[in-house]
């Protein structure tokens, strides 16, 4: 992979991403601004392009000074437009781009925000889903429906099993203990909360992690499972309606 990707804390719990590729950097999300300045500066890089997943306020907001400070030309889901801040390209899911590594494809995963994207780099075998699939978990539906988040969870299982999630924040130790409560005997679930309690131990992220993984572990991905059926009581119903209730759950949580 030529893909060099650096992972920058913002806030209190955000991730965004520098990813220099063949076509140059490009910065994913804008919780903040500083964080991203001061890490494309000690690179050396300068960041072109800066794209969008969506609306909220937690990814949007270093937008201006990030175009103030490199000239970036600003990329964002269409169906949001008119929630975001000012695009240079308003895009759909079928406007791939780039070259080699860098060759991007944006997809719609609806369901946490309506016009929520993920960007897929598939020669380099890395997705950034923000607020979509996350890493032990899912975002919440504010904007969605259950079953358009479902649908969306299935979009995103069915790629390459190697694929890395890049998700959208730090959540995966409170998304541990929700997993826990679902599954508390499986033994992949139980290996990767020593790895990931170990990694937070160190100060260090817990992303990206490989979509086997979370096959492996994520409820959310496991609602066909008769497993996760069972541990809520829903033997025999639609991953559907599984899905919808495992949220409920996790949002009461």
């Amino acid at each position: 992979m030529t893909l060099d990707i650096v992972t920058v804390p913002c806030r209190s719990d955000n991730y965004a991403y520098l990813v220099k590729g063949p076509d140059g950097v490009c910065i994913i999300d804008a919780p903040e601004a500083a964080p991203l300045i001061a890490a494309a500066e000690a690179r050396g890089w300068e960041p072109g392009v800066l794209m969008i997943t969506h609306h909220h306020p937690d990814h949007v907001e270093g937008t201006a000074e990030l175009k103030d400070r490199f000239g970036l030309k600003v990329m964002g889901p269409k169906a949001e437009e008119a929630k975001l801040p000012p695009l240079d390209m308003a895009l759909s899911e079928g406007m791939n781009g780039g070259n080699g590594d860098a060759y991007t494809v944006p997809l719609d995963v609806p369901g946490h925000t309506l016009g929520h994207m993920a960007f897929h780099f598939p020669n380099a075998g890395v997705i950034f889903t923000a607020d979509s699939l996350m890493a032990w978990g899912c975002g919440r539906v504010f904007e969605g429906t259950m079953e358009m988040m479902h649908a969306t969870m299935q979009k995103l299982a069915a790629l390459p099993p190697e694929t890395m999630i890049y998700s959208g924040h730090e959540y995966t130790l409170g998304n541990m203990k929700f997993a826990l409560s679902i599954e508390p005997d499986n033994p992949d679930l139980l290996a990767r909360a020593d790895k990931v309690k170990a990694l937070r131990d160190r100060g260090e992220p817990t992303v990206p992690v490989s979509l086997a993984e979370e096959l492996a572990t994520n409820p959310f991905l496991r609602c066909h499972t008769p497993e996760v059926q069972k541990a809520v009581g829903m033997e025999g119903a639609t991953p559907e309606a599984v899905f919808a209730e495992v949220r409920a759950r996790k949002d009461r949580f």
